[in-house]
């Protein structure tokens, strides 16, 4: 969280936001719109456990500025804040509207209409089948996107906010769609940046979150179902050692040696998340080992970029991120590990 609030004041177009990355290179970066968004919930939650004020000023930052660069229409661009082309783009619409969720559940009325805005231009841009098509990111390989779901869990939260049934049935659409893309053993084809054939951990990450949330929404069983044909092959494809490769092919061998930390620390807070709706064990050890494997790789000293940072890969020359400590890694860490203690102390494990 340290490392996440230095990445805030540090972005180098000082705005509030927080900076894509730290780079080895180049150092701090300008701020990144889309993960500064989902950055907001974890501000709030950590605020809340820890009752710090600190906190709660640093998501309202975050939160001023999104909505100051949010489109008239509702949508938010993609890529770094200073990257052109400047226009609206789905994904990074569905990320951002998680924190103004989240801003609108903590601090009122400030946010709500920035979360209606967006969570309406949402759902007025999808598909009859329940697929977005006509607002994809210029920053990505083109084409239908399966972990688009996880700009479901945005609409999902916004409808928990709003209590707006509309918001929750287009995420549902979108749920049903990308489960068309899921294959008996539990692969999602078109689900990756760059390479669909061999996705990262990261997307696969995104989507299984995805239906993890629609099923923590509807309670529908067949998306729990749906959920753990993804999750066990995952375990299966775990290191003894609790990483997971950085990219999978269709049968779910490795189609790299590295690792992508951010997708590792993603599919273990999936992983328990799926524990504590079944008492699969297997599903709870798998994300423990998950977890410790990317810990041990943080710095607890050195550089204010390094110090408590989470590389894109590892090694940190590797395909994700190279040479990069990434902001949404910090985010997905931090919420897998604070849900890992909250499943040990509800075991009375140490």
């Amino acid at each position: 969280m340290d490392w996440l609030a230095r990445a805030q004041d540090q972005s180098i177009t000082h705005d509030g936001g927080v900076a894509r990355h730290y780079s080895l290179r180049t150092g701090w970066s300008s701020s990144y719109p889309e993960t500064t968004g989902y950055i907001v919930p974890t501000f709030i939650a950590l605020a809340e456990r820890t009752q710090s004020a600190s906190m709660l000023e640093r998501a309202r930052r975050m939160l001023d500025w999104l909505v100051r660069i949010q489109f008239p229409e509702g949508g938010f661009q993609g890529g770094l804040v200073d990257a052109l082309p400047r226009v609206p783009v789905t994904f990074n619409t569905g990320q951002i509207l998680l924190g103004l969720a989240a801003g609108t559940a903590q601090f009122g009325a400030d946010y709500a209409q920035a979360m209606h805005k967006a969570a309406a231009w949402l759902t007025e841009t999808q598909d009859s089948d329940g697929c977005w098509r006509r607002h994809a990111t210029p920053f990505a390989a083109q084409g239908e996107k399966a972990y688009e779901t996880h700009v479901s869990w945005g609409l999902f939260e916004a409808a928990r906010v709003a209590k707006d049934p509309r918001y929750a049935d287009a995420a549902l659409r979108n749920v049903e769609w990308a489960l068309t893309k899921q294959a008996t053993n539990g692969w999602f084809s078109d689900c990756c940046l760059s390479d669909p054939a061999h996705p990262l951990t990261h997307t696969i990450g995104y989507v299984l979150r995805g239906v993890n949330e629609a099923f923590s929404y509807s309670r529908d069983t067949k998306y729990l179902d749906a959920a753990q044909r993804t999750a066990a092959p995952l375990v299966a494809a775990q290191r003894p050692d609790g990483s997971l490769p950085g990219r999978l092919a269709s049968d779910w061998q490795p189609a790299g040696n590295w690792v992508c930390l951010t997708g590792t620390v993603q599919i273990a807070h999936c992983w328990l998340q799926l524990f504590k709706w079944t008492g699969d064990t297997r599903f709870r050890d798998a994300a423990f080992s998950a977890n410790r494997y990317v810990r041990r790789t943080v710095h607890l000293t050195g550089a204010d970029g390094v110090r408590g940072g989470i590389k894109g890969s590892f090694p940190v020359d590797a395909q994700y991120g190279p040479y990069e400590f990434l902001n949404w890694a910090a985010k997905f860490f931090v919420d897998s590990n604070v849900l890992e203690k909250d499943v040990r102390d509800s075991m009375h494990v140490v």
